[in-house]
């Protein structure tokens, strides 16, 4: 994101950047909270987490090197709306918050990209909620895979049950069905979280077209 800006205003937001690392379940956000800082990921993938009550929660997006964290600032709303949680390590640029919102008034460039950066969130998230609310599991589930080795650039990676589960707003076992039936299928493999997608066209095949959708977006 920040390298499709004109060089100039793009040395001048990374020169208020400090890089730090983050770690599997490191909280960025809580919602309601005061957001204090904006995250532009390197290589770490950011889940964003709608919570109910306190301890349901449902994955809403998520956020890799494409994107960031913290647009509702710049929109003038300071508290977070979602969890922002790290579901794999590595590097973080971050700025502060205030520091951001000046740069933001000042830099036009910022401002059309921003804009059009929300427009594609509040669009996945729209999508992701179609999805949760009509389509299976299983093929809800291959969706998530697909975005997750989309968002890191890699066949494999780690992910937890337990992660799943929060993230697809189910119970633990209906994540283990679901694993199991891709992994009958020789789609995936996957063992104690670590999973490599064996065959991506079988498994964009047997995801939902929210998919595809999210992607074009």
């Amino acid at each position: 994101m920040l390298a499709s800006l004109p060089e100039e205003d793009l040395a001048q937001l990374e020169g208020q950047c400090e890089t730090i690392l983050t770690e599997v379940g490191d909280i960025l956000f809580e919602p309601g909270h005061t957001i204090r800082y904006i995250y532009f990921p390197v290589d770490a993938l950011i889940s964003l987490l709608a919570v109910a009550e306190g301890r349901m929660t449902l994955e809403v997006g998520s956020v890799g090197r494409e994107g960031m964290l913290g647009t509702s600032v710049a929109l003038g709303n300071a508290q977070a709306q979602v969890r922002a949680v790290v579901q794999r390590a590595g590097r973080v640029l971050r700025i502060g918050a205030a520091d951001f919102s000046a740069e933001f008034r000042r830099m036009e460039s910022l401002q059309h990209l921003l804009h059009r950066y929300t427009d594609t969130l509040l669009a996945q998230a729209i999508q992701i909620a179609v999805c949760s609310r009509f389509h299976v599991l299983e093929a809800r589930l291959a969706r998530s895979l697909l975005v997750t080795r989309d968002r890191l650039q890699s066949e494999k990676f780690h992910l937890t049950h337990e992660f799943l589960a929060h993230a697809l707003g189910v119970r633990r076992v209906g994540v283990t069905k679901a694993a199991s039936a891709l992994q009958n299928q020789k789609l995936i493999s996957y063992s104690r979280g670590n999973i490599e997608i064996l065959d991506s066209s079988g498994l964009e095949a047997v995801s939902c077209r929210c998919y595809e959708l999210v992607k074009e977006r």
